[in-house]
């Protein structure tokens, strides 16, 4: 169970309990929600990496759920496709998708969540903090994914950006603002910063 103080309207904070099958339903429910964006990919023919709205969802569940509960959500989804779920892009799964170019891009991502969640946690919420706690989020997975992809063309860091940064980067500042400006309108699921 988690325990939040909540504000009540006299300004006397008082503890709340989310019952664990809200907790579960939340977790679940994200890492489903990363695998339905996965199915929106857009291969290119000059990179092994697709352009697809995965770092979008992941974002967004970092922003909305939280450092702790993103993190979760997105730990379960890399667990739901190496046991051979079809949840990572275009529908395929398995270890070696952790293992090949896009490996480092997932492997990151409950990372990224929790560090996108973890700074939405500390303000109030508004599209300001969320683009600052979506970039820092973007941040991680892109070390992520060039760091692998750096060791996957046996240490090119020219050509791991090449493959996995520069064709990206105008689709990723939309994803950025999109789940910012959504996290900002949405309520917050995660924990907030009290006074």
């Amino acid at each position: 169970m988690t325990v939040r103080l909540m504000k009540t309207a006299s300004g006397v904070f008082e503890r709340t309990e989310s019952p664990a099958w809200i907790e579960a339903g939340l977790v679940i429910g994200a890492s489903l929600f990363v695998a339905l964006c996965a199915r929106v990919t857009v291969p290119l023919p000059f990179t092994p990496v697709p352009l697809t709205l995965q770092n979008f969802a992941v974002l967004l569940v970092g922003l909305v759920l939280g450092s702790r509960r993103g993190s979760i959500a997105l730990t379960l989804y890399l667990a739901e496709g190496a046991l051979g779920l079809p949840v990572f892009s275009a529908g395929l799964s398995g270890v070696a998708r952790l293992l090949g170019p896009t490996g480092g891009y997932l492997m990151a991502y409950p990372v990224a969540a929790f560090v996108s969640g973890w700074i939405a946690e500390r303000g109030a919420r508004s599209f300001r903090r969320g683009t600052v706690a979506a970039v820092a989020g973007e941040l991680v997975l892109f070390a992520g994914g060039l760091a692998w992809l750096t060791l996957w063309t046996h240490g090119s860091w020219y050509q791991a950006a090449h493959f996995g940064l520069y064709p990206f980067v105008f689709a990723e500042v939309a994803k950025v603002m999109a789940a910012a400006g959504l996290a900002a309108r949405l309520p917050r699921l995660g924990k907030a910063r009290q006074p």
